[in-house]
């Protein structure tokens, strides 16, 4: 066994993305998923259920908190590059859809923490580059097409925000940041736009959240493919829905509570929500 340095390593896991989205013909329908097996079978469970994941999630983050902080700088760098591109590029009035709508893509973002908790469960010794065991895994071509379908979610959501606002205090962009500010919370139009952006962008929330609660664990787990994985998280929601509502709040909560101060509570938030996400696949989904 040999140390290879960062070059080495790095082309070989992109050697290893390179096989699995060859495979990416097996995505919406694995080749090992035989049309006759049942589809996975969905738990109920209680409100109270979820203390039990949050517990298991914290755990998981002790265990590997220097690992995963590494690999969580990420989010408040990448939130803080997005609002300064949104201010800077007269896009500030999309600046709280990016942050919002980053909660979107955040099951997609979070698949490496779901890799460690997976491999902690098995008793294997992990460290922050076994989160990018995910390259080698068989579902990753399935990963990526159910990535861009929320990412597609999230480009919709932007759009969205776009016509909102160009219907509302638009479509010139705002003079300067007190301008617009003043505009959103001292105009009727402005009062508008927050009315129909909270309502239009809870709906694409909720669409979000019912493909990806569990979709993205399941894919990691067993050999299903995208179609499969997303009816298993939809079904998860509806036999559930007081619950997975609760865990929404939870997940909303806390990414409101880690967006203080400058995003870097995102630090600590995020992967504690990622790994109770994979505990969540296993309280609600039955092996």
């Amino acid at each position: 066994m040999t140390i290879r340095n960062p070059v080495e390593w790095g082309a070989a896991q992109l050697k290893m993305a390179t096989r699995a989205v060859e495979s990416a013909s097996h995505a919406v329908y694995h080749a090992d998923e035989s049309p006759n097996v049942l589809m996975p079978k969905v738990r109920r469970i209680a409100v109270s259920d979820l203390r039990e994941v949050l517990v298991k999630g914290v755990e998981d983050f002790a265990a590997y908190r220097t690992d995963v902080i590494f690999i969580s700088l990420i989010y408040p760098v990448v939130g803080l590059v997005l609002g300064r591109v949104a201010v800077g590029y007269d896009m500030l009035p999309l600046l709280f859809p990016l942050a919002s709508g980053f909660a979107l893509v955040g099951p997609f973002v979070a698949i490496g923490l779901y890799e460690m908790s997976r491999r902690r469960e098995e008793g294997a010794v992990i460290s922050w580059v076994d989160a990018f065991g995910v390259l080698r895994s068989p579902a990753f071509a399935a990963i990526l097409v159910l990535g861009f379908i929320l990412m597609a979610i999230f480009l919709a959501w932007l759009i969205a925000a776009q016509l909102i606002y160009n219907a509302t205090l638009g479509p010139e962009p705002p003079e300067s940041v007190e301008a617009f500010v003043r505009d959103v919370f001292m105009t009727a139009a402005g009062r508008t736009m927050i009315v129909v952006g909270v309502g239009v962008g809870f709906l694409f929330a909720c669409l979000s959240f019912a493909v990806s609660v569990v979709s993205f664990p399941l894919l990691l787990d067993r050999h299903v493919g995208v179609g499969t994985a997303v009816w298993t998280s939809i079904r998860t929601v509806l036999k559930n829905p007081i619950p997975m509502a609760c865990w929404g709040m939870i997940v909303v909560a806390g990414l409101v509570i880690g967006s203080l101060p400058l995003l870097v509570g995102l630090i600590i938030v995020m992967p504690v929500l990622g790994h109770a996400t994979w505990h969540l696949y296993r309280k609600v989904v039955a092996r």
